[in-house]
C-alpha cells in the first residue's frame, strides 16, 4: 500500500512543514499514462532488460524498481510540495514551483583514476539513473508534475575512455521520462521554466560544477528557494514492499555472509583475514559491494566504536565484534555479531553476551508503530542499567540516576538508526518521530568494558559486545527482522563457529 501524503507530512520537521502536519484533506497520487519505449539495442550508462535480462525485467528501471514505482515517488514529492504550498498562503499554492536535483560527479582518487561511483540517494531515489553528470528536474503550477531529465549527451570519444552513456533516446526509454535533454542544456531550460518557487538543496550542492554553471545564476535571479531534503527524506523513511524485498535480500546475503566468515574463525586469526572473507561472501552471492567500510575488531579493539584499521591478530580465548553490511542494487544491510574467534564463549563472554543479547530481544519487541527510536533509546538505557547490576558491574546500592549514568557510559551511543538506500538514511528525519509501518531500522544495543578499567570485576576487562539486527516496522504481526537469517544466541553461534572451513576450497562443509 503506498503511504498517503498525510503520513508523510507528519515524518517532516515542523520547521519544514509549518502547519501542514495538521494537513486532513488527502491528495490523490496519480500516475501519468506512461508510454512504454524500446530500451535501444546497445550498451547503456547501467543495465537495461537488453544487456541485463538476468538482472533487469522489461519496465523496470534498476534491478526491482519500475517506471511506475520511480513515477509514483515524482508524484508524491509534487503532492508534499504542493501541501506545504497551501499552508505558505494563496502566493505560494500559485506559484510556479520548480524542484531540481543533481547527481553526484564522478570523483578521483588521483588525477585520472575515478573512485567507483556512487550515485547521489535523492536522485537515484526520484529518477533511477545511475550515470554521473545528470540531473532531473520536476515542474508545473501548483503542483509541480512534470519532469524533465538531463544527463550526459553521447560522445564516443568518451565513451571509448569511460564505457557507455545512455543518451537522451536511453533514459528516455528506461526511465519512461518523455522530456530528456543533454546536461549542458540545464542552465537553458531553468531559465525558461521561470520558477517563482525554487526546491533545491544549496547548502551542500550534490555536484558543485553543475550548482555552479547552471543552478547558481538561477538563485542569483532571486526566486524564493526552500531546501529539499526534509521532502526526499520523508519519502524515502516509508519502504514500498519492493524497496523491502530488495532490503530482505541485502539481510539474506550478509547473513550468510557472517555464518561463513563464523565458521573460518578458528584459534588465532587476523582481522584482515575475516574482513576479506566478509567482503568476499557478501560479494559472490550477490552483493554489488560492502555498504561501509566494516568493523572487524578483536579483543579490546572492540571498545573502539568506528575501528576500521581491521589489521590486528585476534588472540586464541578472545572475541571478535564484526560491523558490516552490503549494498543491493541501492539499498543496505547494517548487521553486528560477536562472537569468540575460537568457537566457545568463556564464562564472562557468555555473561556480558546474554546481558547484551537479553536487552536487544526486548528492543526488537517494542519495534511497532507509533514508538519512536528515542523511546526505545530511553528503554535500552533502563535495562542497560538492570543488568549492569546483576552482573556486578555497578553496586546494587548505587541510584538509579547513577545507574542510567552507567548505561551512558557503557554504551555511549543510541540504540539505532533509519535505514534504507544509506546506512545512516534520511538523516532530517529525527529519532522522536513515531515509527509508521515501511520504515526500517536498527536496533543495536551494546557494552563496552575497556582494558585496565579498575571499577569493573576483572573477568570483563577488554571486552566488548554489540548485536545488531535491521528491522521493518509492519502493522501487523510485529516487526519484519531482515537479519534473522545471521547467528545470533549463545547455541547458534558456537554452532556456525563449528562447522568445519576447508582452507583448500574456501568453503564450510
Amino acid at each position: 500500500m503506498s503511504p498517503s501524503v498525510n503520513s508523510l507530512v507528519a515524518l517532516l520537521p515542523r520547521s519544514s512543514r509549518g502547519c501542514v502536519w495538521c494537513l486532513s484533506r488527502n491528495i490523490s497520487v496519480k500516475p501519468g499514462s506512461l508510454k512504454p519505449k524500446s530500451v535501444p539495442p546497445r550498451y547503456l550508462g547501467q543495465p537495461s532488460p537488453f544487456t541485463h535480462p538476468h538482472l533487469i525485467k522489461p519496465g523496470e528501471v534498476t534491478p526491482g524498481l519500475t517506471q511506475t514505482e520511480y513515477e509514483l515517488r515524482r508524484h508524491r514529492l509534487a503532492s508534499l510540495i504542493e501541501a506545504q504550498a497551501d499552508q505558505l498562503g494563496p502566493s505560494a499554492s500559485s506559484s510556479s514551483h520548480v524542484v531540481i536535483v543533481l547527481s553526484h560527479p564522478t570523483r578521483y582518487m588521483t588525477n585520472d583514476i575515478p573512485y567507483p561511483f556512487h550515485q547521489n540517494q535523492d536522485f537515484l531515489y526520484l529518477s533511477g539513473i545511475l550515470e554521473p553528470d545528470s540531473a532531473l528536474v520536476l515542474y508545473g503550477t501548483g503542483r509541480p508534475d512534470q519532469a524533465i531529465l538531463f544527463v550526459p549527451r553521447r560522445d564516443p570519444a568518451r565513451e571509448l575512455w569511460d564505457g557507455p552513456r545512455s543518451g537522451k533516446d536511453g533514459a528516455a526509454a528506461l526511465t519512461g521520462i518523455e522530456r530528456v535533454h543533454s546536461t549542458e542544456e540545464l542552465g537553458l531550460v531553468l531559465k525558461s521554466l521561470k520558477g517563482t518557487m525554487l526546491w533545491y538543496d544549496s547548502s551542500q550542492p550534490a555536484h558543485p560544477r553543475l550548482h555552479q554553471t547552471h543552478v547558481s545564476p538561477l538563485l542569483e535571479a532571486g526566486p524564493m528557494s526552500r531546501t529539499l531534503k526534509p521532502l526526499t527524506h520523508s519519502l524515502r523513511a516509508l519502504k514500498s514492499s519492493a524497496e523491502v524485498a530488495l532490503m530482505q535480500e541485502a539481510g539474506r546475503i550478509t547473513a550468510q555472509a557472517f555464518r561463513k566468515t563464523m565458521a573460518m574463525s578458528h584459534g588465532e586469526v587476523d582481522e584482515a583475514a575475516l574482513y576479506a572473507k566478509f567482503d568476499f561472501e557478501n560479494r559472490i552471492h550477490g552483493a554489488n559491494f560492502l555498504a561501509y567500510p566494516p568493523v572487524v575488531a578483536g579483543g579490546n579493539r572492540a571498545n573502539t566504536l568506528h575501528y576500521i584499521n581491521n589489521n590486528q591478530i585476534i588472540k586464541d580465548g578472545e572475541m571478535v565484534l564484526l560491523d558490516g553490511g552490503c549494498e543491493y542494487y541501492g539499498y543496505v544491510s547494517d548487521i553486528t555479531r560477536t562472537w569468540p574467534v575460537n568457537g566457545k564463549f568463556s564464562p564472562a563472554q557468555a555473561e556480558l553476551y546474554e546481558a547484551v543479547l537479553e536487552v536487544q530481544r526486548s528492543c526488537l519487541s517494542l519495534c511497532s508503530p507509533g514508538v519512536s527510536l528515542d523511546h526505545i533509546y530511553s528503554t535500552m538505557l533502563a535495562l542497560l542499567g538492570r543488568q549492569l547490576r546483576q552482573l556486578g558491574i555497578v553496586k546494587a546500592s548505587t541510584s538509579d540516576a547513577d545507574v542510567l549514568k552507567a548505561a551512558r557510559r557503557f554504551c555511549p551511543h543510541h540504540v539505532g538508526h533509519y535505514l534504507g538506500m544509506d546506512v545512516h538514511d534520511t538523516p532530517e528525519l529525527s529519532r522522536s518521530q513515531p515509527l509508521q509501518p515501511g520504515m526500517a531500522i536498527t536496533i543495536e544495543p551494546g557494552l563496552y568494558i575497556s582494558e585496565g578499567d579498575d571499577q569493573v570485576p576483572e573477568r570483563f576487562h577488554g571486552l566488548g559486545v554489540r548485536i545488531e539486527d535491521d528491522v521493518v516496522i509492519r502493522d501487523k504481526g510485529g516487526p519484519l527482522i531482515l537479519s534473522s537469517d545471521a547467528p545470533k544466541t549463545i547455541a547458534d553461534v558456537e554452532r556456525a563457529c563449528a562447522q568445519r572451513w576447508s582452507r583448500q576450497s574456501g568453503t564450510t562443509d
